[in-house]
């Protein structure tokens, strides 16, 4: 009888074990949820602070960095099979401003459930967008003239605005330094980034998993192409880099400067 009751207990955990393996292998994966991109930005190994913080180079200027922002753009997510999903065009355009924290975060809502493992997006406007002219950009060309990310409608939106004060060991005196990315001549300067999510992101209807992203500011002048801000310091006025041939190598850069910290699927 013992032997007996022993065979049908194990029996009994083995069914129950088959059951939730195949319970949990056969998950329902329906419905829509939300995704929040978290961009932290960072110059080198530590968080960027704005105006106070004395932030070196590889070519030793030293630069108080007084504005951070940048357009993201054009979000495509891919699942773990390879389908893709692309974040409607009319609601996938974001200020990301250092001075603005509830500006860092870009929520996306009505995803397809699924599990996710890149995230791919731009660093500006692309070229078709602007080119449906002023009625075709919709609430986003107000965003960006009031987030002063535009020169003009005939120039264009800024992709990038990275601003502050700068020395060197020619430079003694605090110097002004502006960087904007953006259309310049034929150049139009935008680029797209695609990121691995190392764990993967668990959209639900339960779940709103949200991707940190640490953005290096340090990139723009100290990527594959090293920009020195004293060999553009126009006469002692301050260098600013809004247009020419840089443009293209800063851009390269900026291609550089994301990667994905950790993923959070809360």
């Amino acid at each position: 009888m013992k032997k007996y009751i022993l065979k049908a207990t194990l029996a009994l955990a083995a069914i129950i074990t088959i059951t939730a393996c195949s319970n949990d292998n056969d998950e329902a994966i329906t419905g829509t949820g939300a995704l929040t991109l978290e961009f932290d930005n960072a110059f080198k190994a530590n968080d960027l602070i704005l105006t106070s913080q004395s932030n070196t180079t590889a070519n030793n200027e030293v630069l108080k960095i007084s504005t951070v922002k940048y357009i993201v753009s054009n979000i495509v997510l891919t699942k773990e099979d390879g389908t893709t999903f692309t974040y409607p065009k009319s609601e996938s355009y974001f200020i990301i401003d250092e001075a603005t924290p509830a500006s860092l975060e870009a929520q996306l809502k009505n995803i397809p459930a699924g599990n996710y493992t890149k995230v791919k997006f731009g660093i500006g406007v692309d070229k078709a967008q602007w080119e449906l002219g002023a009625t075709g950009q919709g609430d986003f060309l107000a965003k960006a003239q009031a987030a002063k990310m535009m020169w003009s409608w005939t120039a264009g939106y800024k992709f990038l605005a990275f601003e502050g004060t700068f020395t060197s060991t020619t430079v003694t005196t605090p110097t002004s330094f502006m960087i904007h990315t953006g259309q310049t001549g034929t150049d139009y300067n935008y680029t797209e980034i695609t990121l691995d999510l190392a764990t993967k992101a668990l959209v639900r209807t339960n779940i709103t998993p949200q991707v940190h992203i640490i953005t290096d500011i340090s990139k723009v002048v100290d990527g594959t192409n090293t920009i020195k801000l004293t060999d553009n310091n126009m006469g002692g006025m301050g260098a600013m880099i809004m247009s020419g041939s840089k443009l293209a190598l800063i851009t390269a850069n900026v291609n550089q400067m994301f990667k994905v910290d950790h993923v959070h699927n809360d």
